[in-house]
């Protein structure tokens, strides 16, 4: 029995966290014949050393849904490991002389301590870590089998150069003005031979799959499907001319969803980087051509494409001639344009494409209409293009065609012709994996003059990263600076050849990890076929909105590539996804300076002033933020608070899915309730009640009732105390089901305390019994230490009982009973002028004459009619009588 007489979090918890684990309480059962089977996953963090609050509402609410599942009797996976290899760690060897896997291997052993502080229920014995040769050894194994199956390539693509440290620079590591974070120099585009996977052979599979996601987002489908971008269309070829104007050989393609708007086409804009380039510009603009290369190969992917920026372009002198009209029309380059989207080349068509149209009037350039509103005549185009559906006007024989029509009829006579042809395209390219980096995982390939590529054997991975390794962050990537570790003899002719010293992209660790969650010992391979498949889909993900692209769909790239190479059974990985808000604090900012300021140097909340210059604060509520200083230290709210009012607040403030605002007086509102409930048990305690031996059980309850069906009632505190109780359940159970509203359920938590302090006394033991058992298992998944000490006080569990299987997390979430729901009365409002007065408690079948007579009868209606008959009265059974003078 607790000897504890107050609630103190911070002498129970730290003991209960122990004693779980000493159990092996949160260990993964194996799966039997016909066990349930559950996967609760959160996206695993990179180990930066820190929990924030943002980490702890993703963990918090994946470890409710694993708790509830438990308490329903299915058998329950809920892992955690470690997304850590990238740059952070690379950047800390740099600038402190640290190992990068010490740093690591630290920073991951803090993060456990304080996710362990929470309380949640992680099977640590399935912890990964992506930066550890037994976990990356299998990233490089599955990278061979992409390799085999022709989805893993070498092209040359562009990267970030930085040229006084000489080295590539990922792209957040280039500034707003196209700076070196580091160096201060302005970065150069350059060509590099890099490693692709070719995710574009399953571009249709992970867009038509999306609605078998129904578990997913709305929102998150959209955006993947947005990404992926299938256009329907046509690539059609425009001849380029000599300035005789005969065709000198070389042919332009296009590609357009529009090609009914072929006659309208008044220029073709080239990528700056296409090929043709160099070859088509004549002398007399060489040297602008020139500048404008240089210029546009400052500029970020994203810089260049943002719709809120102008297009900005020049002409190369040479001209192409339009397949469709025969016209001769210019050549440009143009920002807008990017080599590796389509074909790096489009057809200008501004009179019906709003980008074509202001790139036109600001470069003078024809805008010349060929598509008119149906049953209206053509409009002068002053202030945008026409984009919408349409007759063919000035199109030649294609004249009168409804636009729609004549999109097949054009590019069928492309394709009889000779200059065109139907195609599909997607916005989606492959993926780029190759980083020059040191801390990542090594690709599994060796380069040989003789032989080629040539894959690393099995048995020789992992290829593990050499430790004795000089940080500088100049001269390129430290492997390839390193001749001791990529010298290498070819594993199939034996001569010198070369270790590849590129490294992985983080994504490929973190693109598979979830599968080997369901078998991370297995020394043979990744994962065995039967776990699995036993445990996967994972039915519960959680995780942040960012991910809805990027992660989310090379996840679903993995699983279908390694479905079809025979390595497990299913077509996605995630069956339900919960993408969490933020967690946003309060932010002052100075709308003058722009600069934040941090709470601690606010003199007045009321009216809060920049300390220094005295200047009126912005206030609101931002996403939590060290730059801002809106940031709320978990530690410090457990230190105080303890990690269930934590919990509570995080699950209690907003849903899930909302973003939610930090407020400490809500933080301490929440410690007051599990003060209040700890009282409420304390007091059943000294009042001898006790859940021993099964007592308030469904077994006991249905023999007490049972006993009561033959000679006596309820009495009225325990008719409204088993209503309470049943409702909670039914509404809890409901709250964890579907769309999660863990708001509600904490609500319906402090509706069934508040009526069980009112009806607890005047119950049997039984009955009391019921509602405090019930109350604690309710209660279990939300704030699991203070379920587990208050289950003990009242006998629930032995103090020294050593088995898990007494613990209140072992237990089975109860069962609403329909019958407790049936209420013999209801409440009446009674409304006069207009108002409420006051209410009735009134038979639950009365008819309406009866409900009429109760109402006139009532004190309330002697009181404010004053002994006037109503002029009128309205019924609406079981809910109010309205009595009009």
């Amino acid at each position: 029995m607790s000897e504890i007489k107050r609630y103190q979090p911070q002498a129970i918890e730290g003991r209960w966290q122990q004693r779980w684990q000493a159990e092996g309480l949160h260990g993964t059962s194996e799966l039997a014949a016909g066990d349930e089977a559950f996967y609760a996953l959160s996206m695993f963090p990179y180990p930066s050393g820190n929990l924030h609050m943002g980490h702890v509402r993703n963990y918090v609410i994946t470890d409710v849904v694993a708790r509830v599942q438990r308490l329903r009797g299915r058998k329950v996976l809920h892992p955690m490991g470690w997304d850590a290899f990238g740059l952070p760690a690379e950047n800390a060897a740099i600038e402190r002389g640290v190992d990068p896997a010490a740093w690591t291997d630290q920073n991951i052993a803090s993060m456990r301590e304080q996710l362990n502080q929470l309380g949640l229920s992680i099977d640590w014995d399935r912890e990964v870590a992506t930066c550890h040769g037994d976990y990356y050894r299998w990233t490089q194994w599955l990278f061979l089998q992409f390799l085999e199956a022709g989805l893993a390539y070498q092209k040359d693509a562009t990267v970030n150069w930085d040229p006084v440290d000489q080295t590539v620079l990922a792209n957040e590591q280039v500034d707003s003005e196209g700076r070196s974070w580091r160096s201060g120099a302005l970065v150069e585009k350059r060509k590099l031979r890099q490693w692709f996977l070719k995710i574009t052979a399953y571009a249709d599979q992970l867009l038509d799959d999306l609605p078998k996601l129904e578990g997913w987002p709305e929102r998150v489908r959209t955006m993947q499907a947005n990404w992926i971008g299938r256009s329907t269309g046509a690539e059609l070829e425009f001849a380029v001319v000599d300035g005789s104007g005969q065709a000198s050989g070389e042919r332009i393609t296009v590609f357009t969803t529009r090609p009914d708007t072929i006659f309208g086409a008044s220029y073709v804009v080239l990528a700056p980087e296409h090929p043709l380039v160099a070859q088509l510009t004549t002398a007399a603009q060489a040297q602008q051509v020139e500048a404008f290369c240089e210029l546009v190969s400052r500029q970020s992917e994203q810089e260049r494409t943002a719709d809120d920026k102008p297009k900005r372009g020049v002409p190369i002198g040479a001209q192409v001639r339009n397949p469709a009209s025969g016209e001769l029309i210019p050549l440009w380059i143009a920002d807008y344009v990017l080599a590796d989207y389509g074909t790096g080349a489009v057809m200008g068509v501004p009179a019906h494409d709003q980008r074509d149209w202001e790139f036109a009037r600001q470069y003078a350039l024809p805008v010349r209409q060929v598509i008119r509103p149906e049953g209206e005549a053509a409009q002068a185009l002053e202030s945008g293009a026409w984009t919408e559906p349409g007759v063919l006007i000035d199109s030649g024989r294609f004249d009168g065609l409804p636009s729609g029509e004549a999109k097949a009829a054009i590019t069928a006579a492309a394709e009889q012709e000779g200059w065109g042809r139907a195609r599909i395209t997607y916005r989606l390219r492959d993926w780029l994996i190759s980083r020059q980096r040191y801390w990542g995982c090594p690709i599994p390939v060796i380069h040989c003059d003789s032989c080629g590529v040539v894959p690393v054997p099995v048995d020789q991975l992992p290829v593990e990263l050499p430790r004795d390794v000089a940080f500088t962050g100049k001269g390129g990537s430290p492997l390839a600076q390193l001749e001791s570790w990529w010298r290498v003899d070819c594993p199939c002719c034996g001569k010198p050849a070369r270790r590849e010293t590129d490294t992985m992209d983080t994504f490929m660790c973190s693109s598979w990890y979830f599968l080997r969650y369901s078998d991370p010992h297995n020394t043979d391979l990744p994962f065995s076929r039967e776990a699995v498949d036993s445990w996967l889909p994972v039915d519960q993900y959680v995780g942040g909105i960012e991910h809805a692209i990027l992660h989310l769909l090379y996840s679903r790239f993995f699983t279908k590539v390694l479905r079809d190479r025979g390595l497990l059974g299913f077509d996605e990985p995630f069956q339900r996804l919960l993408t969490q808000g933020m967690v946003q604090g309060i932010t002052y900012k100075n709308p003058n300076s722009g600069k934040y300021i941090a709470p601690a140097d606010i003199a007045d909340a009321a009216d809060p002033r920049d300390p220094i210059s005295g200047d009126a604060l912005d206030t609101f509520y931002e996403k939590m933020s060290k730059s801002k200083y809106n940031g709320v230290d978990p530690a410090v709210v457990i230190d105080r608070y303890g990690a269930d009012t934590a919990r509570m607040f995080i699950l209690f403030k907003a849903p899930p899915e909302k973003d939610l605002e930090w407020d400490d007086a809500d933080v301490e509102g929440q410690f007051r309730f599990l003060q209040r409930l700890w009282r409420l048990v304390d007091t059943a305690a000294d009042q001898g009640l006790s859940l021993k031996d099964g007592a308030g059980g469904p077994a006991a309850v249905a023999l007490a009732l049972e006993d009561i069906g033959a000679g006596g009632e309820l009495s009225s505190d325990e008719l409204e105390l088993r209503r309470a109780v049943h409702t909670a359940i039914a509404a809890i159970s409901d709250d964890l089901e579907g769309d999660y509203q863990f708001n509600t359920a904490v609500s319906e938590l402090m509706k069934l305390s508040n009526a069980m302090a009112s009806h607890l006394q005047g119950s049997r033991p039984t009955f009391a019994c019921e509602a405090l058992r019930t109350l604690l298992i309710l209660l279990a998944p939300f704030a699991p230490h203070l379920a587990e000490e208050l289950w003990l006080k009242l006998g629930g569990r032995a103090a020294t009982d050593p088995l898990a299987s007494s613990s209140i997390h072992a237990q089975r979430w109860p069962s609403a009973d329909a019958a407790a729901l049936v209420r013999s009365t209801v409440p009446l409002v009674i409304q006069i002028k207009g108002k409420v007065r006051g209410s009735l408690e009134v038979p639950a079948d009365a008819d309406k004459a009866t409900l009429e007579q109760l109402a006139l009868a009532s004190d309330i209606a002697a009181k404010w009619l004053e002994g006037k008959a109503p002029s009128r009265v309205i019924v609406v059974p079981g809910k109010l009588v309205n009595l009009v003078p």
